[in-house]
């Protein structure tokens, strides 16, 4: 039994180890990133609680009903008086008719005697329940004009969620992007590596024969170590690039599907951009929250109006004979500010210039996001040409080498001259994978003012 089990686990881990991790693509990656993102995450329970904010805001409108329960214990006149009308039971007796002291009513010394039971009460209990209830009826448009305000902050919330994912998915993209410009230029220099290498054994097999001389083969052995350190490099760009992948969607990525190193230009027009970007629709809703505020300031030029409403009972004990104790009170209140030393007049102007500085900045938002766009296809345009330049100079370059490699093959240049064409080869690999990268980082940067993905 022991063996089969063996046998059976040691077949799983062989399946196991056969099964290929699938390479994570792209549109997979941007999927997970929406979801899984920490910081993507933040900003959606940011939304949440701007949310809740907007609701606290609009339950004003309802009022408030609130249940009070009061428990007192007192001797003191005053209390023990107004303890026993609320609960209806005052009688003669507390005003001193009942006091044996007390003279026969109508005689002089009647209203001049100072009643014993309503001075000097025993303690007494107080027990009160009352439901009361509150409503603003008319607030110079002052919970309507806040009401607005957290709907626009909410709003403002859901927009820099925006902005935190069209940055990391701005992020993703170039990583993949990044990633495939590397695996190019690897796919490159490994090509230059075994070049090497059969330059290396060829000048070997020249040194046995005479034809060339060992300073030849260490120039080639150094070239060679130049490269593999180049390409070392790249591989730890590689499995740095893994680990901000990884970083990004908050689970570990080690492969991932790479597209075409060259992404293509957008074709969204500048009215389109506009229209799209978030720091202007953030200008704009912040316009639209100074004018909400102005409102709230102005509010202060208009009288308010409450209306209340109460029913109690009272005893001394709780809830005794609650229903012949039950009172009730109905009323209202308006409240009209008519002098305050101009302290409104001062905050009403305080945000109408707060508003006309809004206004400017929505129109600054605009314009420099204009500026931007222009800015960022005139570098794109630039960097085109740069590439095109650079593949032909390239072209160039690997047909010079193997001119000379040959060359080197009928003695009819030097060592250092194949080494330094090989340089130029590589270096112009270098140049057009930065050229590359640039160009692909600014079409990134265009996307991104846009808020969107090709």
């Amino acid at each position: 039994m022991k063996k089969l089990l063996t046998i059976f686990l040691f077949a799983g881990v062989i399946n196991a180890a056969q099964t290929p991790t699938q390479a994570l693509s792209l549109s997979e990656a941007l999927d997970i990133l929406k979801t899984n993102n920490l910081e993507i995450k933040a900003a959606a329970l940011d939304i949440k609680s701007a949310k809740a904010d907007e609701q606290s805001v609009k339950g004003m409108n309802w009022g408030k009903l609130d249940f009070v329960q009061d428990f007192a214990r007192s001797n003191d006149a005053g209390n023990v008086f107004g303890f026993k009308l609320t609960s209806r039971e005052a009688t003669f007796g507390d005003f001193g008719f009942g006091d044996a002291n007390m003279p026969p009513f109508g005689t002089p010394g009647f209203l001049v005697t100072p009643p014993d039971s309503l001075n000097y009460p025993d303690d007494r209990n107080f027990f009160q329940s009352k439901l009361h209830y509150e409503i603003p009826l008319f607030t110079g448009f002052k919970l309507s004009s806040y009401s607005d305000i957290k709907a626009a902050m909410t709003k403002m919330k859901s927009l820099e969620k925006d902005q935190v994912q069209s940055e990391k998915i701005y992020q993703l993209r170039k990583s993949y992007y990044d990633m495939a410009l590397l695996r190019s230029s690897i796919k490159h220099l490994n090509k230059i590596l075994d070049n090497i290498n059969t330059l290396e054994d060829m000048t070997q097999n020249m040194i046995d024969v005479g034809y060339a001389k060992k300073v030849d083969l260490l120039e080639v052995k150094a070239k060679k170590g130049n490269v593999e350190r180049l390409l070392l490099q790249m591989h730890s760009n590689e499995k740095l690039l893994y680990h901000y992948i990884s970083f990004l969607l908050n689970q570990k990525v080690s492969d991932i599907k790479t597209p075409a190193s060259e992404i293509a230009m957008p074709t969204y027009t500048d009215e389109e951009i506009l229209s799209k970007n978030i720091d202007i629709k953030k200008a704009s809703t912040g316009l639209e929250i100074r004018k909400d505020m102005l409102d709230v300031s102005e509010s202060s030029y208009y009288p308010t109006l409450g209306a209340f409403a109460e029913i109690a009972t009272a005893d001394d004990t709780f809830l005794g004979d609650a229903s012949d104790h039950q009172a009730y009170t109905v009323g209202a209140r308006l409240t009209w500010n008519i002098f305050n030393g101009g302290i409104d007049g001062a905050k009403v102007e305080k945000s109408k210039l707060d508003h006309l500085k809004m206004q400017s900045q929505v129109q600054l938002a605009r314009k420099g996001i204009a500026l931007k766009v222009a800015k960022i296809r005139t570098e794109i345009n630039s960097v085109d040409a740069e590439i095109k330049s650079l593949e032909k100079e390239l072209e160039l370059a690997d047909a010079i080498y193997d001119n000379y490699e040959g060359r080197y093959r009928e003695k009819l240049s030097s060592m250092s001259d194949v080494i330094i064409k090989q340089s130029a080869q590589i270096q112009k690999i270098l140049q057009l994978q930065m050229a590359k990268n640039k160009r692909n980082e600014r079409i990134f940067a265009l996307e991104k003012l846009a808020n969107g993905e090709q």
